[in-house]
């Protein structure tokens, strides 16, 4: 059966930034095919909720409350996962995020603090995990969480976009060197309904304007990433690797202009 491609019984998962959002969505839907999950954010309330939820579904959960905005600290959760579930298949890295900031107004130290959150954090998990995945006689499967705003140009995202850009050309490298025992791809999302959109969607004309501005003329959903995440995780995407997933609604520009002036 070909749903059953989809299926991650007894593999262990790794999700970072799980607390809330498209991390929360990915470690659920994981579960939900049999995967038992290690959750790392900085809010353990937060992850708290998620682990019940996991476990509501017969899984194992593992809650890691610490800030992965340091490297050394998210490498600690792949030795989390070998040494709490047994072993360690699938690593989802998407704990990362820039707040945006006009180029001029963007300081060295921040750009280079937002390549830190979203690019140095996921090598630093991918390098830890790979050892214990290839103790795995299928090997392992790596997701890096990258943006829209990785390929699109706009305004006040230089630093968010150079990072995200930048992890979706590590995805490629990444991939041509852990090929064939290590699969590597990521997943493009363009704007969803999580708790960093909430600005644009609680205002109706926001919404409006960004989801006519959108192909599909809406605004995605957390549990389509999720989709996406468990396709490039299982069997079923076991002959994809160095992609970039783009789950976008179709846009191939920006969908929110952010109100910068001319210089």
């Amino acid at each position: 059966m070909i749903q059953d491609r989809f299926r991650l019984d007894g593999q262990v998962a790794v999700v970072t930034g799980a607390g809330r959002g498209l991390g929360a969505a990915i470690a659920i839907a994981f579960a939900e095919a049999g995967a038992d999950i290690v959750i790392g954010s900085r809010t353990e309330s937060q992850l708290d909720e998620v682990a019940e939820q996991v476990r509501a579904l017969g899984r194992r959960a593992v809650v890691v409350a610490a800030d992965l905005s340091d490297p050394e600290v998210t490498a600690g959760l792949a030795a989390t996962a070998k040494n709490e579930l047994g072993r360690l298949d699938i690593v989802v890295n998407n704990v990362g995020g820039t707040m945006p900031s006009a180029l001029l107004d963007t300081s060295v130290k921040a750009l280079e603090g937002a390549f830190r959150f979203n690019v140095s954090t996921a090598h630093a998990l991918t390098c830890a995990a790979v050892p214990l995945m290839l103790e795995n006689a299928d090997g392992g499967s790596i997701i890096n969480i990258t943006s829209a705003m990785g390929r699109l140009p706009g305004r006040a995202f230089a630093a968010y976009g150079t990072a995200k850009a930048a992890l979706a050309h590590y995805t490629r490298l990444a991939a041509e060197d852990l090929s064939p025992r290590i699969r590597v791809n990521a997943i493009a999302p363009g704007a969803i309904a999580t708790s960093a959109l909430e600005m644009v969607t609680s205002d109706e004309g926001m919404r409006t304007g960004l989801e006519q501005a959108t192909p599909l003329r809406r605004i995605g959903h957390t549990d389509e990433i999720a989709a996406a995440a468990l396709y490039l995780a299982s069997a079923a995407g076991s002959y994809t690797t160095g992609k970039i997933l783009e789950v976008d609604g179709g846009i191939i520009k920006p969908n929110m202009d952010l109100p910068l002036p001319d210089l």
